[in-house]
């Protein structure tokens, strides 16, 4: 996508600027999680708990609402000292069986917020958790859904996505997992990679491929097929998905992608150039000028160092234009040489609520037009026109139209044309005016429905909305975990007795698009047009 004047290189600080999940960590992450994994005493005694044999060693797991889990699981070693800023190596096998029913701490967090339990977060993260239904055995080879949580790259954690609902009821076996985050799982540096195989920074990707290839060849102990993976992701765990199918190393390890909040068009990565500049001023701020000696010195500075030096220099994610990652993941896709595989992808009504919410909850009229003005220039009184605050009821309510339909909507949208044009390609609107949001982040005064992460409390057993769903709720919940485990099992979301979900149709110009509503879901071909994308596609996004 190009604009006169203007080129669009990556939508990440827009996200990093106003996300605050890392505050809400604390109350999310589970109050026992220890390094390492390890566990105490178990939900119920050994006995009658669940174990799966794997290469590595015996798990006990536990059964819990329905569903088995195996929480704090290693797929890779310790990425600590010599390790830190190096590929995943293999995780270690141990003897007996290993307690898995304590979740593993996050990764170190790379946010101004930060946790404060130190339990909670560590630089020995390298875990996932496992769900499956009570009945599944080896052998089953149910579908498996392998979960990317988001947080701009910095921040966030796989814990808080729980999947026993999920696995229950769709009979699907669910990953969900950590990797590396921050300039520990980013940066563009030759000289820590020096040695190794692929040459790049994008150690997080590495993590979340290391995840996938454990998936591989140990999923079928818990009843999951191999054959039959589905990537999944939000946000930044969205734009992973992106770089998955553009990694030619991912080839083969899954088999559907779902990208939620995070289209490709939009969350573009930076090429290697750019990039190791970037690493260079954040090393040069972490007390590591270079390059001599950076490598080793930036292995032997504390946590807390680098995450001091990321507050005002915060990465980008994956760089393009190495080993790992050759092109960006648009430039693949429209180039068709990616791993292609069906696709399902979405975004929700009002996105940018929560980024303005967080960032000016009291914006005037005034600072509306004069940011709208300064952003746009000549084409910035038509912008206003088109979103004038009388019509949204606010200042606030109108920039974030604004924001949500110059980026997420319609890039939603483009992304979902590119991919239709080569395979299967199915795209939702979640759209409930009463949605949760996240616990902590509610500005009071400010309408918050249908923002950012909004449908992450209907897919998962989520630990950070910041009220239960109602039982109207509740039943919409279960028919889009309907359609998300029959994407994950058909490639395609065909749920008897549910609407219809149409595939998208290349070059149509009004692509239906499921509106996932509590009161009724519908495909409509209205998306296009109720978020201006014909006006926004020679325009950038507003910037965040």
């Amino acid at each position: 996508m190009k604009w006169p004047g203007k080129r669009l290189t990556s939508a990440r600080p827009l996200l990093g600027t106003a996300l605050a999940l890392a505050a809400l960590l604390t109350s999310a992450l589970p109050a026992a999680a220890l390094p390492g994994g390890t566990a105490g005493s178990g939900a119920s005694d050994g006995s009658s708990r669940p174990v799966v044999a794997l290469a590595q060693g015996a798990l006990r797991g536990q059964t819990r609402d329905g569903a088995q889990e195996f929480l704090g699981v290693p797929y890779a070693a310790p990425p600590v000292g010599v390790a830190r800023l190096r590929p995943p190596r293999p995780a270690p096998r141990w003897t007996g069986v290993r307690e898995a029913d304590r979740q593993a701490p996050a990764c170190l967090q790379f946010s101004p917020f930060g946790l404060r339990d130190p339990r909670a977060a560590d630089e020995d993260c390298l875990y996932l958790d496992v769900y499956r239904p009570r009945t599944a055995r080896p052998g089953a080879r149910l579908p498996v859904v392998f979960w990317m949580h988001g947080g701009a790259y910095s921040q966030g954690t796989g814990t808080q996505f729980g999947g026993r609902t999920m696995a229950d009821l769709t009979q699907t076996v669910v990953v969900s997992i950590n990797y590396r985050l921050g300039q520990l799982g980013y940066l563009t540096l030759p000289e820590p990679a020096e040695g190794s195989s692929p040459r790049s920074g994008s150690f997080g990707l590495m993590d979340q491929i290391a995840a996938l290839r454990w998936t591989r060849e140990n999923i079928a102990a818990f009843g999951g097929n191999p054959d039959s993976v589905t990537v999944s992701g939000q946000s930044a765990g969205s734009g992973s998905v992106c770089a998955l199918l553009a990694a030619p190393s991912a080839a083969g390890l899954f088999h559907r992608a779902v990208l939620q909040s995070g289209p490709c068009t939009l969350l573009r990565t930076p090429d290697s150039a750019r990039a190791e500049a970037q690493a260079r001023a954040f090393a040069a701020r972490a007390g590591c000028p270079g390059p001599a000696g950076v490598a080793t010195c930036l292995r032997g500075a504390s946590g807390a160092a680098l995450v001091d030096a990321a507050r005002t220099l915060p990465t980008p994610g994956p760089a393009s234009g190495d080993g790992l990652l050759p092109v960006d993941p648009e430039q693949a896709i429209r180039g068709g040489t990616w791993n292609k595989v069906p696709v399902l992808i979405g975004s929700t009504r009002s996105e940018a609520r929560f980024f303005v919410a967080l960032s000016q909850p009291g914006l005037t009229q005034e600072q509306y037009t004069a940011q709208i003005l300064a952003a746009y220039g000549d084409a910035g009184a038509e912008v206003l026109a088109r979103y004038p605050v009388a019509d949204h009821g606010s200042p606030y309510l109108a920039l974030s139209a604004v924001m949500t339909d110059s980026s997420f909507a319609c890039h939603t949208a483009w992304t979902a044309e590119l991919f239709a044009s080569q395979v299967p390609t199915y795209a939702y609107e979640f759209d409930d005016p009463q949605s949760p949001t996240l616990a902590g982040a509610q500005v009071p005064g400010l309408d918050e429905s249908n923002a950012h992460s909004a449908e992450l409390a209907y897919l998962h057993d989520f630990t950070m909305g910041d009220r239960p769903l109602t039982p109207v709720q509740v039943a919409l919940a279960t028919r889009m975990k309907r359609y998300w485990g029959a994407f994950a099992r058909f490639g395609a979301p065909a749920v008897p007795g549910q609407t219809r979900w149409p595939a998208v149709v290349p070059g149509s110009g009004a692509a239906p698009v499921l509106t996932l509503n509590p009161s009724s879901i519908t495909a409509s071909s209205s998306f296009a047009a109720d978020h201006q994308c014909a006006f926004w596609r020679t325009r950038p996004p507003l910037p965040f």
